[in-house]
């Protein structure tokens, strides 16, 4: 029986943000440009907003001039809490890559987890906080 031994060719990390999930791939690019696919789109294509594009490529900024290739399978959640999700998995992945860039991107946020979740509705209320209103007559 023979195994084949397939080399890792690409390094993952993982981000989430309240119910976003993201699988970020990143393999080393031989071209001069690097490519930005999200569940199988381009990243101008997946978020139509410039501000989401910035936040999930954020990450890049700190690698120089090393070139990547980029695949995120992203679900669940808003476009706000994906680009977010996909930040945290960019910057996890780099880190795999290279360690000494850790207290970088330690010092610009891109490693801390954002623990805000929406929070449930209570029995008696309206939603989680907002109480029936109250009528004295």
């Amino acid at each position: 029986m023979a195994t084949t031994s397939n080399p890792l060719t690409y390094l993952e990390g993982v981000g989430r943000r309240k119910t976003s999930t993201a699988r970020v791939r990143i393999t080393p690019s031989s071209k001069k440009t690097h490519s930005f696919l999200i569940n199988d789109d381009p990243i101008e294509k997946y978020f139509d907003l410039e501000d989401h594009q910035k936040t999930a490529s954020k990450p890049l900024s700190i690698l120089g001039s090393e070139i990547f290739d980029i695949t995120v399978h992203v679900n669940g959640g808003g476009v706000a809490g994906q680009a977010d999700a996909i930040q945290l998995g960019l910057a996890r992945a780099i880190e795999k890559h290279d360690e000494t860039l850790r207290k970088q991107l330690k010092d610009n946020g891109y490693l801390t987890r954002d623990p805000r979740v929406k929070e449930r509705k209570k029995p008696g209320l309206k939603k989680a906080r907002r109480a029936p209103q109250w009528a004295k007559r």
